[in-house]
């Protein structure tokens, strides 16, 4: 009844045999993920046609001195069209002198500054900014309707 070391059933030499066979599992993932980014990847870099343009010469650059024309609408009290306040850059203004002193402006203002930035409360009427945009298409003006972006847009 004695223990016998070193002889018995346990393994012999205390190695397994090699295996010979290639898990090819990662590399298929590998390869699913790059044919993923391709595809992602590939109409990204489609370019349109690549031609030399011509360098223009002569001209005047259209850099303009005159400040932006801004007309804010601030509504004061009442139902819409009733109570609003109209500045043209920082000066009130009454809606009956609007439209001649914007033609007025109109005739001093080269092409380029045809725009009038149209500043309106959050509380002034639809009508009442869409008489203002009559008004400034009928000077003659183009208009901006200045806003502020929802916060994380």
């Amino acid at each position: 009844m004695g223990m016998s070391m070193g002889s018995g059933g346990g393994r012999r030499g205390g190695r397994k045999s090699v295996m010979a066979e290639i898990n090819v599992t990662p590399m298929v993932d590998v390869m699913l993920v790059l044919l993923i980014i391709f595809m992602v990847a590939a109409p990204l870099m489609t370019s349109t046609i690549d031609i030399d343009l011509p360098i223009a010469r002569g001209g005047n650059a259209t850099a303009s001195n005159a400040p932006p024309l801004t007309l804010s609408v601030k509504r004061t009290g009442g139902s819409c069209n009733s109570n609003v306040e109209l500045y043209l850059g920082d000066a009130p203004i009454s809606s009956e002198e609007l439209l001649p002193k914007i033609k007025a402006i109109r005739e001093t203002r080269t092409e380029a500054d045809n725009v009038v930035f149209l500043r309106g409360d959050r509380d002034v009427c639809y009508t009442d900014m869409m008489k203002l945009l009559g008004n400034i298409k009928a000077a003659g003006f183009k208009a901006n309707i200045v806003i502020i972006p929802e916060q994380g847009s």
